[in-house]
């Protein structure tokens, strides 16, 4: 009983899968803002190409 005490009062478990959701959103958020940088530039791009013809 005592052992089993001690394990759910440990919450070290708890900590690293916080840090792992945190890291896990802003992966996600980076993926994203990179995705809609890249699509602004690729039209972007595509209308000078248009222009310059």
């Amino acid at each position: 009983m005592k052992k089993f005490m001690q394990f759910a009062k440990d919450e070290s478990g708890a900590t690293a899968i916080e840090y792992g959701l945190i890291a896990a959103g802003i992966a996600v958020a980076i993926i994203t803002a990179v995705n809609t940088v890249g699509t602004d530039l690729d039209a972007m791009f595509k209308a000078v190409s248009a222009d310059l013809k």
